[in-house]
This record gives structure tokens, sequence and C-alpha cells, in this order.
């Protein structure tokens, strides 16, 4: 069986642990292969080649760096359907969604692209008599990113390329569940002419993420992954004095006011609560219906979820399986608590049939109504195909229960009413609101984050805000005169 290997300094790196993890094709449930764990020394190794990349990649000039950029993207664009191929064999979602996160990956490269005027600093000439000021912008360092396995492409794609555009040299350590895809974009990168050691991937578990957290050369982290272990890489990446982006879990609320269009309310929530299988920090996990809508909007729901079909995400199918057989036993195991808590268990996921091989990792969508706010099927992110209804009186009852998760990072309002939606947008204490819009993932020039638990530290990822995180400035107060001067004063300066 074939292993996946690091890549480091511009070559595949077979480390020197003998240990490995199985990588499977979730929609067959099978092992498809192994992935290489890195010890302690492999990642340092990678760090070393990093550093020592650094300096010569930071003096290269702004141009070139740019047309490298450029010479990525256009070439990722050009075989974006081979890398897909990569996320669904790995991940299991369907083809169409692997190509739409490739899309949105592909912004921050566009964005990546406009490094120079990203780069710019300021300038004030004259401050005092014959003295300017003017600031610069310099890499930050070694820059560590751990990423999670529901976007094996677009999360990474979220930091690396503008870390590195702004100079820097990265670690990447990817989901060991989903590997290849970040070992394919590695090798793209070195094929367009990015110098070795630029950009590295390191494989493994805990022992690798500990390993960067730790290491003194790596300057700054990005993560993303569940609340718990978000706050756990903030908390020791900056205990060892690092910067660190960490966005951590949702539980993502639509609240549906009774002029809303019940129709695209319907459609929104079945887009956003069962694409990807609900494997995304963005999907809608629980609908807020305001009363009196809730049971003519879940016979709507309803109607959708029955013309889903679920399998192989390679079969034209709307829905492929979830990451892994824990994972999916996991998301099934609510099903029963919500039974055990009073709630009402509209559409079954579990037993579905499936266009796919029986031993496939399969949870069905599921809709689940009355919901109680104290049952964990509402207060913890399940990150599966389970879409819950929780009914309120009134557009206060519901703006409460959002402000009162512990989770900000994204909502959404459905109705017609512009005043409500604009007291909406100004109430709510999330990080990313949708209008009308169920997924509210901003475009690649804005930042993507979230509020409260959904965001350790203030820096979101990608936007230009991620320039300031990948760049430490610099000002400079400059003097040129004459060979004269004013001689000894030993006075504060006057202007």
């Amino acid at each position: 069986m074939s292993i996946v290997q690091h890549y480091v300094n511009g070559a595949a790196f077979a480390g020197t642990s003998s240990r490995t993890a199985p990588v499977y094709n979730p929609a067959q449930g099978a092992v498809a292969r192994e992935v290489a764990l890195a010890t302690k020394a492999d990642l340092d190794l990678a760090v070393a080649a990093a550093k020592d990349a650094l300096p010569g990649w930071a003096g290269t000039s702004l141009a070139k760096r740019q047309q490298i950029m450029f010479a990525f993207r256009e070439a990722m664009n050009a075989r974006k359907n081979e890398l897909a191929a990569i996320i669904t064999a790995e991940h299991g979602k369907v083809t169409s969604d692997a190509l739409g996160e490739i899309a949105r990956g592909l912004e921050v490269i566009e964005l990546a692209t406009s490094i120079p005027q990203l780069m710019k600093g300021e300038y004030s000439e004259s401050v005092s008599t014959g003295v300017d000021v003017y600031s610069i912008k310099q890499p930050v360092g070694v820059v560590g990113i751990i990423s999670p396995f529901n976007f094996p492409v677009m999360v990474p794609l979220w930091f690396f390329p503008l870390a590195i555009a702004a100079g820097n040299t990265v670690v990447l350590k990817p989901s060991e569940k989903d590997p290849s895809a970040a070992i394919w974009m590695a090798e793209l990168f070195s094929e367009v002419g990015l110098p070795a050691g630029v950009f590295n991937v390191v494989n493994g578990d805990k022992e690798s993420v500990d390993a960067l957290l730790d290491n003194p050369d790596v300057a700054a982290i990005s993560f993303v992954g569940s609340t718990p272990i978000a706050q756990y890489i903030y908390e020791r990446g900056t205990a060892n004095g690092k910067r660190v982006q960490a966005l951590g879990g949702a539980k993502n609320h639509m609240l549906v006011l009774p002029d809303a269009d019940l129709d695209l309310v319907a459609d929104s929530a079945v887009n956003a609560g069962f694409g990807s299988a609900g494997e995304r920090c963005m999907a809608i996990s629980v609908v807020v219906a305001v009363e009196p809508v809730a049971d003519e909007l879940i016979a709507k729901v309803r109607e959708r979820m029955a013309t889903l079909k679920v399998g192989d995400g390679t079969r034209n199918c709307d829905m492929g399986p979830l990451i892994t057989k824990e994972h999916r036993d996991k998301v099934a195991g609510y099903l029963e608590v919500a039974e055990q808590d009073g709630a009402t268990i509209v559409v079954d996921g579990r037993g579905i049939e499936v266009d796919g091989a029986a031993d496939g990792f399969w949870l069905g969508p599921t809709l689940i109504d009355k919901v109680p706010t104290s049952s964990r099927v509402y207060t913890e992110e399940i990150f599966g195909p389970v879409l819950s209804v929780v009914r309120v009186k009134s557009y206060d009852e519901g703006l409460a229960l959002i402000n009162a998760s512990r989770f900000g990072n994204g909502t959404a309002i459905f109705t017609n009413d512009g005043g409500a939606a604009r007291r909406f947008q100004n109430e709510v204490t999330v990080g990313m609101v949708g209008i009308n819009v169920p997924i509210p993932v901003p475009v690649g020039y804005y930042s993507f984050g979230g509020w409260k638990d959904s965001l350790f530290g203030n820096a979101k990822a990608y936007g230009t805000q991620a320039i300031g995180f990948f760049t430490r400035e610099k000002a400079v107060t400059s003097r040129w005169l004459d060979p004269s001067h004013g001689g000894i004063n030993l006075g504060f300066p006057q202007n």
C-alpha cells in the first residue's frame, strides 16, 4: 500500500519514523493508502529548511514573487479537476463541491498576486526640519499552518499564498485524514518556480503540532479546527512567544422571520445544512423559526430533502459520506440524544439507501424539530448532516438565543424587511452575517473569522487584514542634511 510522504525543501521526504495512519476512501469504507506520521525531528528538519530559505525568499523582489503567484494560480486552475478528484477520494465530498472549494481558494491566490500593492507602506515628509518618517512591511519569518480535514485545499489556501507572497516561508501540517491535496499543491508550487524550502508539508498528529508550537524558529501559527483545539493552539503558541490566529468551532443559526420567502429559506437551509455532509464550519445547523412559520417551513424542507441523492461523490450525487466511521457514529449518536431530550426527528438519516458501497461512512440528511436549547444537540457542534429547528415567538427572542451562544462564527437572517435586517446585522454578536444568504463566507479580499469561542486572537483569515498578521511593520525616521550639524544637545528633540 502506498504511503503519503512529506514534502520538505522541494522534494519528497520519507521521514525518520515508521509510524503511519490510514487514509480512507470514505465512500468505500476502505483504507486507500497510509500517511507517514512525522517525529519532532522530522518537523524540526522542515522548519530548518524553511528558516534557511527565508533570507533568499524575503529578499526576492515583489515583482518576482508576484510572477510566481500568477503562475501558481494559472497552473492550479488548469488542473483543478485533478485536484478535485483527490479531494473527493479522501474527503468524500461530491466533485462539484470539491471544485467549489478550489474556486474559493483561488480567490486568495488572486489576492496574493496583488502583493506589491498590499505591501506598500506610508511616507510622511518633513515631520520635523529635514526629517522624514516612513513605514515598511517585512515578513514575520517562518509560518506554521495547521489545517483541518473538511477543506483540505481551501483552508490551507486561506493562509499560505498570502504568507509566502509577503516574503515568509511556510511549514504546513495538513489533516492526516486527507493529506494528499497538500502534497499535490506543494509539488505544483515547485513546478512553477517557487524555490526549495519556501513551502514545506509535514504530515503528522499531535507530536507534529506540538513541535510546530514549540519550535523557537517558528514565528507565527495559523490554525482552523474545533474550539477546544483552537484554544490549546492559541495558549501554547502565544506562551512560546508566537503570534497566533486560531479559528475554532461554530453553531451557526438561521433566523427566519414570518415575512421571509419560505421557498428561498427551504432551499437555503437544505443547501447550507447538508452540503459537504454538514462538515463545514459555516454550515447552518440551527433554523430559528419565528412563529407561525415553523410547520410550513418544515414541510418545505422535508419535501426538498426527499429529492437528495446520497452516495459516492464521483457518481453525480448531492451529498457524500462522512470522513470516518468514528465520526459518522458520533454524529449519528446525536439522534439518540435528541430522542432522549424530547425532540422530534422529522427525517432520520440512519439506514438511508445510498448510491455507493455498503461499507461507506454514510449518514443521510437529518431534520430534528422542537430541539430543546438545553440539549447537547443544540449546544454542541455536531459537524454532520443534522439540521435542528428551534421555534421562537419573536425576533427579539431569536436574537437573544443567537447571542447567548458561546460560538460566534456565522449567522443569517431571512426576511423581506430591510429595517429588521439592518437591526440584525448591528445587534447580533457574530463575526460573519448573511442577509438572505445562508453561508456568508466573505470573498477573498475580505477577512474570514468569527467572534467569541469561534476565534482566539484577533487576526482573521485571508483578506487584506492577513497581511498585517504575516508582516511586521517597521517605522524609519530619516534625516539627510549637509555635513554640518547643530552640535551636542542633551535635551528632548524639538520640531
